[in-house]
C-alpha cells in the first residue's frame, strides 16, 4: 500500500513538471530563443539539435497551444530559481501581519487623520490593514455613508497600497481590507537602509560641530603680536 501511494506521488510530480527534451513528443513546435526570441515553428527534432548546440534544454511552456511553445533554457537553473522565488513569497506572507483599524461613521476630522496615520504606517511596514466601519442604531441604514467614507481612505494611501477586498457588509460592520504595495522584506530594508543614512547625517553634522568648536577654541588660544 505505502509503494502504491508512493508512486502515486511521484507520478503526480512527474506530471507537474513540465516536459524537456527527449520527452516532448510531436512533430514541431514553435520554439522561442533562451532571451525570449521568437525562432518560429520548427521540427522538433530540429529545436532539439538547436539545443544541444547551445548546451541548454528545450522546455515545453506552452504544452496547449497549437503546436506546443517551447523554450531554450537551463532548466537546472531555472528549477532553482523559481524555487527561490517561491521561498521568498512564503517568507513575505509569513512574515506579512494583518492589522485592524476600526472607524465610527461619524468621525470627527482629527480622529480621522489619526487613525489614517496608523493605516499608513502599517503599509508601509508591509502589513495588511483590516478597515472596520462599526455601525451604531440607524447608522445601518445608511451603508453608502461608510462606502463613501472608505473609498476617501482608500484613495488617499494608494500611494502605499491598493485595496485587496473590497468594502462590504458584514454584520453590523463594514469592513474592507488593503494590501500594501511593498514586500514585509522590501519595507524592512528600506527602513534600515533610512535608519543607517539618518545615523550617518548626525555623526556628520557631529563631527561638522567639534571641527567648528576646535577652530575656535585655537583661535582664542593664538598668541596675540
Amino acid at each position: 500500500m505505502r509503494r502504491a501511494i508512493t508512486a502515486f506521488v511521484r507520478r503526480r510530480e512527474h506530471i507537474s513538471e513540465p516536459r524537456i527534451n527527449d520527452r516532448i513528443r510531436v512533430p514541431e513546435v514553435r520554439l522561442v530563443g533562451p532571451n525570449g526570441e521568437q525562432v518560429g515553428i520548427v521540427a522538433i527534432r530540429k529545436a532539439l539539435d538547436l539545443a544541444r548546440e547551445a548546451d541548454l534544454d528545450l522546455v515545453e511552456v506552452a504544452p496547449q497551444a497549437k503546436p506546443p511553445v517551447v523554450k531554450l533554457m537551463d532548466f537546472g537553473k531555472f528549477k532553482y530559481e523559481s524555487a527561490q522565488k517561491a521561498r521568498e513569497s512564503r517568507r513575505n506572507q509569513a512574515n506579512m501581519a494583518l492589522k485592524e483599524i476600526r472607524f465610527r461613521l461619524k468621525i470627527d476630522e482629527h480622529d480621522y487623520e489619526t487613525k489614517k496615520g496608523h493605516v499608513t504606517r502599517f503599509l508601509a511596514g508591509g502589513d495588511k490593514v483590516k478597515v472596520m466601519i462599526m455601525f451604531r442604531g440607524r447608522e445601518q441604514s445608511r451603508p453608502e455613508m461608510g462606502m463613501r467614507l472608505l473609498n476617501k481612505l482608500a484613495e488617499e494611501v494608494s500611494d502605499l497600497g491598493s485595496v485587496e477586498s473590497a468594502p462590504r457588509v458584514d454584520g453590523r460592520n463594514m469592513v474592507m481590507v488593503i494590501a500594501p504595495s511593498k514586500s514585509k522584506a522590501d519595507a524592512k530594508a528600506e527602513s534600515r537602509k533610512a535608519s543607517e543614512g539618518a545615523k550617518g547625517s548626525t555623526a556628520e553634522v557631529k563631527s561638522r560641530r567639534e571641527r567648528e568648536a576646535q577652530a575656535k577654541a585655537g583661535s582664542k588660544k593664538a598668541p596675540a603680536e
